[in-house]
């Protein structure tokens, strides 16, 4: 921690619905003013509707240093049901705007605001942030991989006028491992929706930004983010910042009480058991629900297994703060709760995750590749059965399983289900193959960089230092 008697300076965040993209924001924030305690954060929150539970909870545990101003909600009663997830919240941010600019004037006029620093939609506000004299950085929460692709979005736009997934070859950007048109990010798979010039406007808006800082680290995507840095003039500089992640999720569990799975855990031998969770939007079909679960069984493996239930759109309900309040456990196959009793430990909805991922007993995560999620196997050396769903999911699971391999990807058959016999197979080879051992060694080697990278030497720490004295000297 740096000591300093300077008059405090301010940062004001701009975070985007959606936990995946608050979190890593709120841990950016947390390690700032703990290493740079001049520096004080105000998180200036657009809604859709009344926070969540847990959203609040987050924002009310944070440091007095951090503060945070929740914008009035939008309304989405006139969009059609079926708008995708990122249209939803480019809106957001959008319909947002006139509240988002009272409330920088307020921080402009009362404070040494010093930055501002947006998530990877916020840059669309960039005409107000003008107004203020203001040049945003973007808080990037992902991959070097997948901002890169940002970056050659329009270019990739201009070059093929076929959709990405009917591309008969792989994509290659610099510093990346190759990957199909298929595996692109969910809003970009159909020219024709509005998410996908949602997209492309975004991304010709990211040279605008003062800096990116990355929620990755250079041990990880060591080419990538070379490329990145010694690539076109005129990019913005590329900060690698990671891994950002929560050191506990015990005290932001919605008020469920998460010690049942860790007593389970504890009864279990060392690196038995398969952890299964796909995040808070990942749910699937009751056909595939069904075939997890009997996959799981015919394993033979222990398994901890985040249940949810099967609902047509809950992906987005779930992350706009809706949650479903059936049982998820009425879905599952006749008289599995019978015979895998012992076996496995069914939790609905939600686990302690850091603290799973933490305990010697966990061998695996079988999970949908969200990034928090990676970076958490990462940070404590956990492999994985990748099994993405939606998002840029399928990116990070090319770069997981195919460039750091780290991870195997299941795959779906001719109906679009993965089969309870490929996640049988999957789940026992990592639990007990030597294959599944290579993985693990693999991703021992990644968690000790992870903490090199973060310590007081380390290159992210060095990143972020860089930033605050930039910061420190627009003062």
């Amino acid at each position: 921690m740096e000591n300093t008697e300077e008059t405090s300076l301010h940062v004001a965040i701009v975070p985007t619905p959606g936990m995946g993209h608050l979190i890593p924001l709120l841990e950016f924030a947390k390690v700032l003013v703990h290493r740079y305690p001049n520096f004080e954060v105000t998180f200036i929150v657009p809604n859709v509707g009344s926070p969540m539970k847990h959203q609040r909870q987050l924002l009310q545990a944070l440091p007095k240093s951090i503060s945070s101003i929740s914008l009035p909600p939008v309304s989405f009663e006139d969009l059609p049901e079926d708008v995708k997830m990122e249209t939803r919240i480019a809106l957001c941010l959008v319909r947002s705007l006139p509240a988002l600019k009272t409330s920088l004037k307020v921080l402009v006029e009362s404070t040494r605001l010093v930055a501002l620093v947006v998530d990877l939609f916020g840059i669309d506000a960039i005409d107000v942030f003008k107004e203020f004299d203001l040049k945003p950085y973007i808080f990037f929460p992902t991959t070097a991989m997948n901002l890169q692709m940002a970056f050659n979005l329009p270019k990739l736009d201009h070059m093929f006028s076929c959709e990405y997934r009917d591309l008969p070859e792989p994509i290659k950007l610099p510093g990346c491992v190759p990957f199909h048109g298929r595996d692109m990010v969910d809003a970009v798979q159909d020219k024709n929706n509005v998410a996908y010039q949602v997209m492309i406007q975004l991304c010709r808006l990211y040279p605008l930004a003062a800096g990116i800082m990355v929620n990755s680290f250079m041990d990880l995507e060591e080419e990538a983010f070379k490329a990145l840095m010694e690539g076109e003039l005129g990019l913005p500089a590329v900060y690698p910042v990671g891994p950002l992640i929560q050191a506990s999720s015990i005290s932001s569990n919605n008020g469920v009480d998460g010690s049942n799975c860790l007593r389970w855990l504890d009864e279990q031998p060392n690196g038995s058991v398969i952890y299964v969770c796909f995040g808070s939007g990942g749910t699937f079909s009751l056909e595939q629900l069904n075939e997890l679960a009997l996959g799981l069984e015919m394993s033979g493996q222990r398994f901890l297994w985040v249940v949810k239930s099967p609902a047509e759109k809950a992906r987005n309900a779930t992350y706009f703060g809706v949650e479903s309040v059936e049982d998820p456990l009425d879905f599952l196959p006749d008289g599995f709760l019978e015979r895998t009793k012992g076996v496995g430990l069914l939790v609905p909805s939600w686990a302690p995750q850091i603290e799973v991922l933490r305990h010697g007993s966990t061998g695996g995560f079988l999970t949908h590749c969200g990034w928090n999620s990676t970076l958490e196997a990462i940070a404590h050396g956990v492999p994985l059965i990748a099994w993405p769903l939606y998002a840029e999911q399928k990116m990070n699971a090319v770069l997981l399983a195919d460039d750091l391999k780290v991870a195997w990807r299941v795959k779906e058959n001719e109906n679009r289900v993965v089969g309870r016999e490929d996640i049988a197979n999957f789940v026992k080879g990592l639990i007990e193959g030597e294959e599944g051992k290579v993985l693990r060694n693999k991703m021992r080697q990644l968690k000790d960089a992870a903490e090199r990278v973060l310590s007081p030497d380390g290159s992210s720490t060095k990143s972020l230092a860089k930033v605050a004295e930039i910061w420190k000297n627009q003062a």
